[in-house]
């Protein structure tokens, strides 16, 4: 594959990206290009040593995303950033979504919970407003307790919620770094 042809298909590739970012990357791999032929290596050659583009596109683009949900670990960031590290290959589609959506499943579990005790005594008022006779002092009592103890569960929710956002960025990273080339033991 000549010059031309990599930097073609890897500005393909990397379309996602804003124009700036992307002529940054070509520039740095025409960089490569013109030292590597300076050392009296070919396009060809060159070209094989550096690997895929589209290998090369989807690291480029699974790093940016992990970059960007640590600026800002919004819920749009975070699903961007768990398909670009599933999209680095196939074992990663176990190794990534199973973990992913048993997180995603305990947090929204937790939050539904929270929600259900919080709105129990709104409950038992309706309740007793639609069968005006079933009122019952103890249930509204029971109904309130309920409700605090779903502001507790609330206020741990959005802890672990946050604690378990930041550990799965860093099991995001991890597995990055792990298909990009193993890790390196300092």
């Amino acid at each position: 594959m000549t010059k031309y042809q990599f930097l073609k298909i890897l500005d393909s590739a990397l379309q996602k990206l804003p124009a700036d970012e992307r002529a940054d990357i070509l520039q740095d791999f025409e960089e490569h290009y013109s030292m590597g032929m300076a050392e009296g290596k070919t396009e060809e050659e060159l070209s094989a040593s550096l690997g895929s583009p589209q290998q090369i596109a989807k690291d480029l683009l699974a790093t940016r995303h992990l970059e960007k949900v640590e600026a800002t670990a919004t819920v749009g960031n975070v699903f961007r950033a768990v398909w670009a590290v599933i999209g680095l290959g196939f074992f990663n589609l176990v190794i990534v979504l199973g973990p992913f959506i048993a997180l995603v499943s305990i947090v929204i579990a937790g939050w539904v919970a929270a929600a259900g005790f919080i709105v129990s005594p709104f409950l038992v008022v309706l309740s007793s407003m639609i069968f005006p006779g079933n009122f019952e002092l103890f249930e509204f009592f029971v109904a309130l307790g309920c409700a605090g103890i779903g502001l507790f569960i609330a206020i741990g929710m959005f802890f672990a919620t946050r604690t378990l956002t930041k550990g799965f960025i860093r099991y995001l990273q991890f597995n990055v770094k792990l298909v990009k080339g193993g890790l390196k033991h300092d």
